[in-house]
């Protein structure tokens, strides 16, 4: 079940901006890019590094450890050393705040 978390406020990502935010064991990249806002994982495909603390020019960040580079509005992986693209988040703006959906886990029936 997904539901909506709510994640900051608007005013806390401007553009050209990324942010990460834990949802639960999740790591959350924002980027806010000419103004919309996009959710992937914060981490790269290649390497346990945080994409957060890499480099965002335009839509693409760039993995502070070797480089690979990420189309955050997709996911899709660029250039190498990526293994594959990195998981994507459906985000919602309202009343000036970020919601990220995530998948939350479902209740074990006892």
């Amino acid at each position: 079940m997904r539901k909506n978390q709510d994640v900051c406020s608007v005013a806390e990502l401007l553009p050209g901006d990324m942010k990460c935010v834990l949802l639960g064991d999740a790591r959350i990249l924002l980027s806010n890019v000419d103004g919309k806002v996009y959710a992937t994982s914060d981490i790269c495909s290649h390497a346990l590094a945080y994409l957060s603390d890499g480099f965002l020019e335009g839509s693409v960040v760039e993995c502070p450890l070797h480089g690979a580079q990420f189309d955050v509005t997709t996911g899709k992986a660029l250039s190498a050393p990526a293994d594959g693209d990195i998981e994507t988040y459906e985000v919602r703006v309202a009343d000036g705040r970020i919601f990220v959906a995530i998948e939350q886990p479902v209740p074990a029936k006892g």
